[in-house]
């Protein structure tokens, strides 16, 4: 690069609002859990002005920012870049099978590559509004609480614990009822009796308390809860529920399997059919099956797509005043059959 060139790109690096991003680095991955699970990755941003802050990004995110950068940078042929393109980094492609986790984890190099390559382009690329937007912290991101940052900390790093008010009468607080061997440091091992004292929800199934001096997450299925957390401690990112209810029956000629299944998503999100498929698929575990709502009349009606879900929830909203269920509990329930099983079976749920 001639001097003259360089004394211009620095000058225009100069003239880069403070809040562009110049640099992000993938701190850890976390499972999201709804009706459909996936992991998106936890990001660490720093500006031009030096301030760093946290984004949550999944994957298809990635995706389609770099469609849009394509469609509107890509230059027709790449030997011969016009003054208003540029060659972007190599996304790395989707994959459809496999485990979701082990996918995660292989993507971060690849996309850690991405980003700092997608940074490094000229700088009036950096004022794309697609590009800001993809790296702007929202409000949401601002709110959520990493559970951890694998690649930010050292690993001599001290776990910093936060002693309870061990007041037996008040604090909230669970009884172990079976012995509980945890797999990492993050988790307590619980012996069968002991008592624990609760900190806070970690998410639906999993809560974070102390017991022996010692702090961690332990599945709730293994205690039995003396003494409830708040309802402001009981939410995760500590407003609104971080999950909800959703009542599924599984028909089968031998009877009726009932679950409340914790879906975290809010009762206004619909589920669109494929989600609401796999997720039934992987609660059952069973493949070959089909959703069903019931009607006003008591009849099966079979779930084919996204409309008819739809209508599924708009005449249950309908019912909803004939039959009281608790306010985290979404206002319709899913019946699910055996594909295979052309009958209809008349139990009552």
């Amino acid at each position: 690069m001639s001097l003259p060139q360089q004394l211009r790109d620095e000058s225009d690096f100069d003239q880069l609002p403070h809040n562009i991003p110049i640099s992000a680095a993938i701190a850890d991955i976390e499972e999201k859990k709804g009706f459909i699970d996936y992991f998106r990755f936890v990001i660490e941003v720093k500006t031009k002005g030096g301030s760093k802050y946290l984004i949550y990004r999944r994957y298809r995110e990635f995706f389609n920012l770099h469609q849009i950068l394509e469609s509107k940078y890509a230059p027709e042929d790449p030997e011969k870049p016009g003054p208003n393109t540029c060659i972007l980094p190599t996304l790395p492609g989707k994959v459809f099978i496999g485990n979701k986790q082990e996918i995660a984890e292989s993507r971060i190099p690849e996309l850690s590559t991405y980003m700092k390559r997608l940074l490094g382009l000229p700088t009036w690329f950096l004022l794309d509004e697609a590009l800001r937007m993809f790296f702007y912290q929202t409000e949401q991101d601002s709110q959520h609480l990493p559970r951890a940052l694998r690649r930010l900390r050292p690993p001599t790093r001290k776990v910093k614990t936060v002693k309870p008010k061990m007041d037996l009468f008040s604090s909230p607080r669970a009884e172990a009822m079976f012995d509980f061997r945890g797999n990492s440091k993050a988790e307590l091992n619980l012996k069968r009796g002991e008592v624990i004292f609760l900190l806070r929800r970690v998410n639906a199934d999993w809560l974070e308390g102390t017991v022996n001096n010692q702090t961690g997450i332990f599945p709730e299925s293994f205690v039995k809860i003396i003494k409830p957390l708040p309802e402001s401690d009981s939410e995760g990112d500590g407003g609104g529920h971080t999950y909800s209810c959703l009542r599924c029956f599984l028909l089968t000629p031998s009877g009726v399997d009932t679950r409340d299944v914790c879906v975290q998503e809010a009762l206004t999100i619909q589920p669109t059919y494929k989600e609401l498929l796999s997720r039934m698929r992987n609660v059952f575990k069973e493949d070959d099956i089909t959703l069903n709502y019931r009607d006003p009349e008591g009849d099966l009606i079979r779930i084919l797509d996204d409309e008819d879900i739809q209508l599924m929830i708009r005449e249950s909203r309908g019912q909803q005043g004939k039959v009281k269920r608790p306010v985290n509990q979404f206002p319709w329930e899913l019946h699910v059959t055996m594909a295979s099983d052309l009958s209809v079976y008349n139990t009552e749920a």
